[in-house]
Order: C-alpha cells, then sequence, then structure tokens
C-alpha cells in the first residue's frame, strides 16, 4: 500500500471498525504469533523449520497492516451524512436503473470502508462519483463494463 497524505474519509462506525481490528492485533494476533515463533525456535534447527517459517510470514503480515491501520487512523477525516437532499459523502442513496423495478439502496462512503455487497460504495467509484451532488429526481450516467448505464435518483437520506 502506498501511503500518502491523502485523508482517510471515514464514517464514525468504519473508524471504530478499524480501532478494534488494531486492537485485535497488537493485543491478541501479535503475542499469538510470538509465542509461535518462539515455540517454533525451540523446535531447533531453524532452517528446516516450516512452522518458524510460517510464523515469520504470519508476523510479517500482521506487523504490515498494523502500520497500514495506524497509518489509516492517523489521517482520518469522518464523515457524517450530508442531512440535505444533495448526496455527498455519508448519504444514503435509493436508485433505481433505468427500465427496471429494481431498486438498489448505498451509502457513499470513503475507499477505506466501501464494501458494495454490503451496500457502501466508494465516493472514488463510478457510481459514487456520479451521485456526489445529485438530489431527488436525478438521472445519472454511469460507465460500467457492459456499457453506460442509466439511474435514477429516488430518495436521499
Amino acid at each position: 500500500m502506498k501511503m500518502t497524505d491523502k485523508p482517510t474519509l471515514l464514517t464514525a462506525e468504519g473508524k471504530q471498525k478499524l480501532e478494534q481490528e488494531l486492537d485485535h492485533l497488537k493485543n491478541i494476533k501479535r503475542p499469538l504469533v510470538a509465542e509461535r515463533i518462539r515455540q517454533a525456535k525451540e523446535e531447533g534447527d531453524l532452517r528446516e523449520n516450516a512452522e518458524y517459517d510460517d510464523a515469520k510470514l504470519e508476523q510479517g503480515f500482521v506487523e504490515g497492516r498494523i502500520r497500514e491501520l495506524e497509518y489509516l487512523l492517523k489521517n482520518v477525516q469522518l464523515i457524517e451524512a450530508s442531512g440535505g437532499n444533495t448526496v455527498g459523502l455519508g448519504s444514503t442513496v435509493t436508485i433505481r436503473e433505468e427500465d427496471t423495478d429494481f431498486d438498489e439502496c448505498y451509502t457513499v462512503v470513503g475507499a477505506t470502508e466501501a464494501s458494495p455487497s454490503d451496500g457502501r460504495i466508494s465516493n472514488e467509484s463510478p457510481l459514487g462519483r456520479a451521485l456526489l451532488g445529485k438530489k431527488k429526481g436525478a438521472k445519472i450516467r454511469v460507465k460500467t463494463p457492459d456499457g453506460e448505464v442509466l439511474f435514477k435518483v429516488l430518495k436521499v437520506e
């Protein structure tokens, strides 16, 4: 991950999840991995010790994730629902694709906590970018791998 000075846009809920993950990694996972390494060292020759190699690899992943989370949390910019009738970061938007009767509901969040399958889309995604600044009743065009798709904004919360 390339770390820049770009702010980490998070909802309060997203920030809390990252803080919980960081706490878990530092206080539970890191000591468990250290114990695995200690036990593997007791088994003797480290050059042919698969458990030691695996534990060291896991340690690298854990430490890397800790650094990443610390960086993200250091640069947090909290976002809240815009509260108005215009789509902004934190807004929950109901849209409908043209020529369908199926409504889709998304919350526009920063890239760090985006999870489309959970209804959380990034403000940097094509759909998220197209929605920003729109109001109820607006029609938006979004370029997708299958071509351009037309949506109508049904509700902004």
